[in-house]
């Protein structure tokens, strides 16, 4: 009998840890969700995965890392580490990688060569390609200071890497590659993005002249395999390849998105499914006349979307918009100007089908004026989830250059631009509720080139997008990081920022949007509920 009794008093002493620890480590949601007693830390280890950069001749890659400075509360103690390594890429059999060249492009089975595992035995199938270096890529050892690498290599890897201590709360990397000619020439920026399962990507193109990639780079020591789907206006395009990707650990595979559908298709929708491990995704598109840029992920699908920071000079801009689940969509479309909400011309409502892609051209939206676009459920109260990105475009005739603008998540805690030069650099901030204003404070931090940090207040007016000249760092020598940081209890705030380096009448730039860095995570409070032994 008191064996009995030790043990029953045993396995609930075990049943109530496991209770607290299953409370520790349940996954937190929104910070208005949080549980009474719960307590935001920082986070203690972060990872990226930035993509091959570019396989032209005539590319230059800047690669810039940051960490904000100062340890918030419960940050772990030690000095940390972060940096980058080069990933492997799966190739044909000719050595070519997969889906970029050799017979993959050739016979439009760029997809379908990426199935299974790397290495296997048939001398026809996918091999894994070694990174050509192994060396780390912007290693930080402070935070607070931006530190740079660049290379003009047009074999340039992909690369994935850790951060961890002080330096993981916030960690940003950029890569911007400016491409002198070819298609895709001008400047192709992206944020390196945090790996996840499920990716939205609205703006892909399979139309004639572009040609676009998505790239997808396993950053763990497991393989991951992937499911892709591209969504047109009248639902999901058929032409198969696209699902049971295998992408070996530590390793990257391109996928020429052309090759998943036989119908040439301007505006679509790319869906990227992890059915096991997780990836990072980005799209790279190229156009022979409006040169090239990095889509990236958009926020997951909602019934409200905010994109900020369209330039004053957009002589073009194209909106996607997509309704991935089981109800259509209606919305209301407004611009965010530097006054206020107004309602684009002829595009009073959208509608979108429910699994379609719908496209508006916007042509002239801007009128000289920086703006930010408001999707908002329509006067039905429909509240179905959508997610949508904007290609915009700048120049005219040969001198065209695209960037891409996704929709964003807002700001809660912090967000932040790596790359920013002496010149070039334009913030938008966008309060897109009426009535609700932002403030945010802007900070300048200079890397080892020297310069004094800078910061600004901003007040950004609700209904409203603030285009500014961000502050620039004091005696500045080289490049410098922007951290955008909300003041608690004002209106929701998104953020974006344009970088624009001309290349002679070519008015070459890229946009990276400014989500929340999430260099904070909800930890709820422990306990122990012994009823679940009476249940």
């Amino acid at each position: 009998m008191k064996r009995t009794i030790l043990s029953l008093t045993a396995a609930a002493a075990a049943l109530a840890a496991v209770t607290g620890v299953a409370a520790v480590a349940a996954p937190g949601g929104a910070p208005a969700a949080a549980p009474a007693g719960g307590t935001r830390l920082p986070v203690q280890r972060s990872t990226l995965v930035c993509p091959a950069p570019s396989s032209s001749e005539v590319a230059d890659t800047t690669y810039t890392a940051f960490a904000p400075p100062g340890a918030a509360a419960g940050a772990d103690t030690k000095k940390g580490t972060a940096q980058l390594q080069p990933a492997g890429t799966v190739a044909d059999s000719g050595g070519n990688p997969a889906g970029k060249g050799g017979r993959n492009a050739k016979d439009g089975k760029g997809a379908k060569d990426t199935k299974g595992p790397a290495g296997g035995a048939d001398a026809g199938g996918p091999r894994t390609v070694p990174p050509p270096d192994t060396k780390p890529v912007v290693p930080l050892t402070q935070a607070g200071k931006p530190v740079t690498a660049s290379t003009d290599s047009a074999d340039a890897p992909a690369l994935t890497g850790n951060a961890d201590g002080l330096l993981a709360p916030g960690w940003t990397v950029q890569q911007t590659t400016a491409i002198a000619a070819g298609s895709g020439r001008g400047l192709q920026g992206l944020s390196c993005t945090a790996p996840d399962t499920q990716f939205w990507f609205p703006g892909v193109s399979t139309a004639s002249g572009r040609t676009d990639y998505v790239h997808l780079t396993n950053p763990d020591p497991v393989p991951a395999v992937v499911d892709l789907e591209l969504r047109g206006k009248d639902g999901p395009l058929s032409g198969g390849g696209g699902e049971d990707i295998t992408v070996p650990p530590h390793t990257t595979v391109p996928v020429l998105l052309s090759t998943l559908t036989g119908t040439p298709v301007d505006g679509a929708a790319l869906h990227v499914t992890a059915r096991s491990g997780r990836i990072g995704a980005a799209v790279q598109a190229a156009d022979g006349t409006q040169g090239g840029d990095w889509l990236p992920p958009a926020a997951d699908p909602a019934p409200s979307a905010v994109l900020p920071g369209i330039p004053a000079d957009a002589t073009d801009v194209q909106l996607v918009v997509v309704a991935p689940g089981d109800s259509d969509a209606d919305l209301k479309v407004q611009l965010a100007t530097k006054t206020g909400l107004i309602t684009p011309a002829g595009l009073e409502s959208l509608h979108v089908k429910s699994g379609m892609a719908v496209t508006a051209d916007l042509k002239g939206l801007t009128r000289g004026e920086a703006g930010s676009l408001v999707l908002t459920p329509g006067d039905d109260g429909s509240a179905a989830p959508v997610t949508a990105a904007v290609r915009v475009t700048r120049g005219k005739g040969a001198d065209q250059e695209m960037a891409f603008i996704p929709a964003t998540r807002p700001l809660e805690a912090r967000g932040t631009a790596a790359d920013n030069r002496d010149k070039g650099s334009t913030l938008f901030l966008v309060a897109p509720e009426k009535g609700k204003d932002a403030t945010v404070t802007v900070t300048a931090s200079a890397g080892s080139g020297g310069g004094t940090p800078a910061s600004r207040t901003y007040t950004v007016k609700g209904g409203t997008t603030l285009a500014v000249t961000p502050p620039r760092p004091a005696g500045l020598k080289g490049a410098y990081a922007l951290t955008v940081a909300p003041k608690p209890g004002g209106g929701p705030v998104h953020a974006s920022r344009m970088l624009a380096l001309p290349q002679g009448g070519v008015p070459a730039f890229t946009i990276q949007p400014l989500p929340d860095d999430r260099g904070s995570v909800l930890v709820p409070s422990a306990g122990q509920d012994l009823s679940l032994l009476t249940r």
